[in-house]
């Protein structure tokens, strides 16, 4: 029997997972404005303007960035909308790779199968990662132009580098 090479299945779910979130968010996207704070950020964003305090520059900034791929103004919205989609997408695959990380330390000195144990480490990240990127409250922040989506972005990346 072949030895499973567990950081190449690791990348393969992990991406694969990425595309699933991608995908779904990009078909749920908001094609226009939302209620609540959307059309702020989608005006400050698009203009380079100040939006309520505390305001969020990083934000504004990846916003102005993202509605440049707009092809007319009737578009700006769907963009920086898409930039949510983006950044969730991203979340959820950080977030499975911080949990296959942490599955397999915790399952590091067991003696088991180890292709056994690298399925269930890699299938477990992908049932918890799927799992977070389908809750009502994170996917309804990955379709509009609100700063969860990237918070949660930046906040998912961190856990990862610190666990590394």
């Amino acid at each position: 029997m072949h030895a499973i090479n567990f950081q190449k299945w690791n990348q393969i779910v992990g991406w694969s997972v990425f595309a699933i979130a991608l995908t779904t968010y990009w078909l749920t996207v908001e094609p226009t404005v939302s209620f609540w704070d959307a059309g702020e950020y989608i005006t400050t964003s698009s203009n380079l303007e100040v939006g309520h305090p505390p305001g969020a520059p990083l934000y504004q900034i990846l916003g102005a960035f993202f509605s440049i791929f707009a092809m007319d103004e009737a578009n700006v919205a769907l963009t920086i909308n898409l930039m949510s989609v983006f950044a969730s997408a991203f979340t959820v695959l950080f977030l499975f790779w911080s949990l296959s990380l942490l599955l397999r330390q915790l399952n590091n000195n067991r003696e088991q199968n180890k292709a056994i144990m690298v399925w269930k480490i890699i299938g477990g990240a992908a049932v918890g990662a799927l799992a977070f990127a389908f809750t009502d409250s994170f996917w309804f922040s990955a379709v509009e132009a609100e700063v969860y989506a990237a918070a949660a972005c930046i906040m998912s990346i961190l856990f990862y580098c610190g666990l590394r």
